[in-house]
């Protein structure tokens, strides 16, 4: 480590830490940094939408237990101390922050309590957030239809809009797509929409924010076990896994791990990718079954 600069106002070494660079175990091994200068260290702050449940609050717990300081979002504030509690329980790091991603006037909101709170920038964003409709083209309202791409599409572009104001170089996008991302599903005309637009809204956004410094990368989860999906089929495990390579569907824990492959440093040259934790299941193509 160089030389720390001394403080302007008193004199004493400052030493200038990213927690997100160096995890407990590197700070024991670090020799260099007097003791107690850990307690100093500000974790990095994440904002996870729609984390009242499933994979969002799979993603806010595992951010809290890797030091992040997590902002939860939800549309409803019951979900949002729900997962909350959970982190701060565990002896992490939350707020809650609930309202409708979809409206501009909430997502200032969000940003500007969260920096008031912490006194500096979310560096991590989430957009998970997400509702859908099963119903066929002829039988979908143009309601459901508007819910859908306000929530999924709308939200994403205005919490990330809003982000790229605020956030350092350094800072990441996550954004949380689907399968459908590139192929359509049946009786999910409004999701499969939303979610096609997520991904190229993706590409845009690296496009545009990689000068800032800022990555925007999406994943593409595939057949993953939530309670949302739990009562979609009557087997809805079996149903998926034995069409997918890894004979196994997904788990909550698997999207949520690789958002902190997306978040690490270490991913620091990726932007403008969507990575399918799929277990194989949409790399496949349609193949008759008498070969």
């Amino acid at each position: 480590m160089p030389p720390a600069p001394d403080c302007v106002r008193c004199g004493a070494p400052v030493y200038v830490l990213d927690a997100k660079r160096m995890l407990p175990s590197e700070q024991s091994a670090n020799t260099d940094i007097p003791d107690g200068i850990y307690a100093m260290i500000e974790k990095p702050i994440a904002l996870v939408t729609g984390a009242g449940g499933g994979i969002g609050q799979e993603i806010a717990t595992t951010l809290a237990s890797h030091q992040w300081t997590v902002v939860v979002n939800d549309l409803h504030d019951d979900t949002a101390n729900k997962t909350s509690a959970a982190i701060n329980r565990a002896g992490g790091d939350s707020m809650t922050l609930s309202g409708d991603i979809a409206d501009s006037a909430t997502v200032e909101r969000l940003f500007s309590v969260a920096f008031n709170k912490y006194q500096r920038p979310v560096s991590l964003l989430i957009n998970n957030a997400g509702v859908q409709t099963w119903a066929s083209l002829d039988e979908l309202t143009a309601e459901q239809w508007q819910r859908t791409i306000s929530t999924n599409l709308t939200g994403c572009f205005l919490m990330t809009q809003r982000f790229a104001k605020t956030a350092p170089a350094g800072s990441s996008i996550v954004n949380i797509g689907s399968g459908c991302n590139k192929l359509a599903f049946p009786k999910l005309v409004d999701y499969s929409a939303a979610k096609g637009g997520v991904e190229m809204f993706t590409k845009s956004s690296a496009l545009e924010l990689g000068p800032r410094g800022i990555r925007v990368n999406c994943i593409a989860p595939g057949a993953i076990a939530t309670e949302r999906t739990a009562a979609e089929t009557g087997d809805y495990n079996n149903s998926w896994a034995e069409l997918t390579p890894l004979r196994r569907i997904g788990t909550a824990k698997d999207v949520a791990n690789a958002v902190l492959l997306l978040a690490d440093d270490k991913a620091g040259f990726i932007t403008g990718q969507t990575i399918n934790v799929d277990g194989g299941l949409f790399s496949q193509a349609i193949w008759p079954n008498s070969y």
